[in-house]
């Protein structure tokens, strides 16, 4: 299997260093409880109603254009390009986000973005620079799982990124701004999911994201992953989130992994969340940070 990124760095490298946000991840009960630690605001009775009525997307086989979340967008590197996507997660400060490891670090690598390298616009969209209807909010720490960092044989099942955000100028935080998809770390791997992502430019030159609503399996050749069959996903959806159950803006239903690779342009990959992700969010969500401080 030919396991392939879809980042689109601009100059190809990534900058800085930064240090495992675990040092040791220790065994976490099985999480059959609760499917999140994370607190997000009480649905109303109008809420709940109006989510039981809204209708799932239909499958299909390619992306589309989509505006259904303005928790997902795109991360900015210091050159001021996008190349990646990121999303809200729900969290009791609400400031998490999730993202692919690969677009911070390259697996077993010194190298890598530090936190202040990098913001997030949610809601990104708009020919050439784009425009940023909810502005750009600064990455404030990084956490990466230590089987990537050192490059585990197993580093594919931990391709993901919990970065904590800084408030924005008005104080609040990015949550309050643009809502937030609940994780689910206890997920079967056989999900129906709606997979967002922002293609490069030579794909997406109106900048907007894709999506496509499809069937997962489990991947027979990376243990922990999940494979999804839709065309459409060109480098720069790296990070994107896979949500079970979604229906629609207001009802995303449960982020159960972000989008990781492929092997061809048509199949994606995605490590499914589970106890260690977890873990790695308790401590994003914490503000706690383990080992060297990252500057």
């Amino acid at each position: 299997m030919k396991w392939h990124s879809r980042t689109s760095r601009t100059n190809g490298t990534i900058r800085g260093l930064i240090w495992p946000a675990v040092a040791v991840l220790t065994a976490a009960t099985a999480c059959a409880a609760p499917a999140s630690s994370a607190t997000s605001p009480k649905a109303t009775a109008a809420d709940r109603s109006a989510g039981a009525r809204a209708v799932a997307p239909a499958p299909r086989t390619s992306a589309t254009a989509f505006g259904g979340a303005s928790s997902v967008g795109v991360l900015i590197d210091p050159d001021g390009e996008h190349f990646c996507t990121a999303s809200v997660v729900a969290s009791p400060k609400g400031n998490v986000i999730a993202t692919a490891a690969h677009c911070i670090q390259d697996s077993g690598s010194a190298d890598a973005y530090l936190p202040g390298d990098l913001e997030f616009a949610p809601g990104f969209s708009g020919r050439g620079k784009g425009t940023y209807p909810y502005g750009r909010w600064k990455v404030g720490a990084i956490h990466l799982d230590k089987r990537w960092t050192e490059g585990d044989d197993d580093a594919d099942a931990a391709d993901y990124a919990f970065l904590v955000l800084k408030p924005d100028a008005k104080g609040r935080q990015v949550q309050q701004a643009v809502g937030a998809a609940t994780p689910d770390w206890a997920s079967p791997p056989d999900r129906r999911v709606t997979v967002v992502g922002y293609p490069n430019r030579a794909h997406n030159p109106t900048n907007r994201p894709v999506a496509c609503t499809t069937d997962t399996r489990p991947d027979p050749d990376l243990p922990q992953t999940l494979l999804m069959e839709c065309a459409g996903f060109w480098e720069g959806t790296s990070g994107g989130p896979w949500l079970a159950d979604y229906r629609d803006a207001r009802h995303q239903g449960r982020l159960i992994g972000v989008l990781s690779g492929g092997d061809t342009d048509s199949e994606s990959t995605a490590a499914l969340f589970d106890d260690r992700a977890r873990s790695l969010y308790d401590e994003a969500a914490a503000g706690q940070r383990e080992g060297p401080a990252v500057p």
